[in-house]
């Protein structure tokens, strides 16, 4: 089984982060590779990265011409384009905001997101609406540090667990990475926190590796059905 993760940015080093942690998560058999955006945002944060990166990613993946690929995962959290991706490729997409919430949810009753930045929580608010788990949510929670800044492993987790209190202030009985530069710092906090920790990245390969197996896709009855046949420009025409 080969699995494709996408990153929302074009720093290279965070997609090489990322795939270790897919890596890990993954079960023997499964091939991971990851895809860095060659224009777009160096890390997305705020509406206008967002729609940015979705483009960069649908183009990314539209373009791509590497081995065949059993699935995707998408690892931004809370970027746009998830809807996108499940028109434009045959086989599942399992997105790191959805995945980790739905896992989140089979912990317990009400779950928390700690992610970067304070300006990505309506984003992030948004996409759980969207894919039905936005109820279950108690808060969205900033570290107020920046995606490049995740690189500082040690005041990454100080800023963590300082905003991991403020979920479980708020009714989270379990809580979820909210950013893939972020994983592997469950490992970290789980036992200082004393409840589940759930990463995005873990979680979707998981899911995206269930779905192959069970030999499930994505619906093409309605929502995500093929895109329409028409022409499409894709980046700025040549001049002539």
């Amino acid at each position: 089984m080969r699995i494709v993760v996408t990153n929302c940015n074009t720093t290279q080093e965070m997609t090489e982060e990322i795939v270790r942690g897919a890596r890990a998560a993954a079960g023997p058999g499964t091939t991971v590779t990851g895809l860095t955006p060659t224009w777009g945002p160096e890390s997305a944060e705020g509406w206008l990265d967002s729609y940015l990166s979705a483009a960069a990613v649908l183009d990314t993946l539209r373009t791509y011409d590497g081995p065949p690929y059993d699935a995707v995962v998408m690892a931004g959290f809370g970027e746009h384009g998830r809807e996108g991706v499940r028109e434009l490729v045959d086989v599942p997409v399992v997105d790191i905001t959805e995945a980790a919430a739905h896992l989140a949810c089979l912990l317990g009753r009400r779950y928390g997101v700690v992610t970067t930045l304070e300006r990505s929580r309506g984003q992030i608010e948004d996409s759980l609406e969207t894919a039905g788990v936005a109820r279950n949510c108690a808060a969205v929670v900033g570290t107020g540090l920046n995606v490049l800044d995740l690189g500082d492993d040690e005041r990454t987790e100080t800023a963590f667990l300082t905003a991991a209190e403020r979920a479980c202030a708020a009714g989270a009985e379990v809580l979820v990475l909210g950013c893939a530069g972020m994983t592997g710092l469950q490992r970290a906090v789980r036992e200082k926190l004393g409840l589940p920790v759930v990463d995005g990245v873990a979680a979707a390969v998981k899911l995206a590796e269930s779905l192959v197996a069970l030999g499930l896709t994505t619906s093409r009855v309605g929502s995500y059905a093929e895109a329409l046949p028409k022409r499409r420009v894709w980046g700025r025409p040549e001049r002539r």
